[in-house]
C-alpha cells in the first residue's frame, strides 16, 4: 500500500496487488490514511512523505509491529534523518521516540539528485544498515557516530555518500570538482579518489 499526496507513479498489478491512497482524494490526511492502512494488514506500507509528529508515531508503530514501512524526509544523513523525527516530538517524548526508532530501523538512506556530466542528472546515495551499534547509538542520543557505523556495517551492504561520489567520478559520470563540493566529507572522497588514480 502507498500513502501519497499525490500519487507520482500509479503501479500496475502484476503478481501483487497494490493499493494507492492519495490523500485529499482518499483520505483526508496521513495519519487517517496509515490508521486505516493498518486495518488492512499490508505487507509492505509506503509513506510518500513523513510530514509531522503523528505520521511519524503512526508508522514507527507499523514498523515495531511488524509491517515493512518505507518513507522519506529531507534530510542529508542518517544523523539528520533520526534528529528531525525526534526533535518533531515534545522534549519529554523524544528519547522514548529514539528508542523506538532504535528497535523499528532496518536500514536508512540518503539520495541527492546532482547534475550528469553530460546533461541529466544522477543519484549520490548514502546506506546505513541499522545493526546492533546503530541502534545503541540512536537509543543514547550520540548521532555523530552513525557515520563510523557505515564503516563497521560495510559487509550488509552500507557505504557512505563519498564512496558513491567516488564510483560516480570514476565512471565519468560526474566531475570530480562537482563530487567534492556535494561530498559531506570531501577529505574522504578526496582520499577515495587519489587511491583509484582520480
Amino acid at each position: 500500500m502507498t500513502i501519497e499526496d499525490p500519487i507520482e507513479y500509479e503501479h500496475t498489478h502484476n503478481l501483487s496487488v497494490i493499493e494507492q491512497v492519495e490523500i485529499g482524494n482518499d483520505a483526508p490526511d496521513f495519519p487517517t490514511a496509515l490508521r486505516a492502512a493498518m486495518r488492512q494488514a499490508p505487507d509492505v506500507i509506503v509513506v510518500g512523505e513523513m510530514r509531522d509528529p503523528e505520521t511519524a508515531r503512526i508508522a514507527l508503530s507499523a514498523a515495531e509491529t511488524g509491517h515493512l514501512v518505507f518513507t522519506t524526509l529531507h534530510t542529508t544523513d542518517a544523523a539528520s534523518t533520526v534528529s528531525r523525527i525526534a526533535d518533531s516530538f515534545p522534549q519529554e517524548r523524544q528519547h522514548s521516540v529514539r528508542a523506538e526508532m532504535a528497535m523499528a530501523l532496518a536500514a536508512m538512506m540518503t539520495q541527492t539528485l546532482i547534475p550528469r556530466k553530460n546533461g541529466g542528472r544522477v543519484p549520490a546515495a548514502e546506506l546505513l544498515m541499522v545493526g546492533y551499534g546503530a541502534r545503541q547509538h540512536i537509543r543514547k542520543n550520540a548521532l555523530q557516530h552513525l557515520q563510523q557505523e557505515i564503516t563497521i556495517t560495510r559487509k550488509q551492504g552500507s557505504f557512505t555518500l563519498e564512496e558513491s561520489l567516488a564510483q560516480l567520478v570514476m565512471q565519468n559520470d560526474l566531475a570530480r570538482e562537482e563530487a567534492m563540493v556535494r561530498a559531506l566529507h570531501p577529505e574522504d572522497l578526496d582520499v577515495l579518489l587519489k587511491a583509484k588514480g582520480f
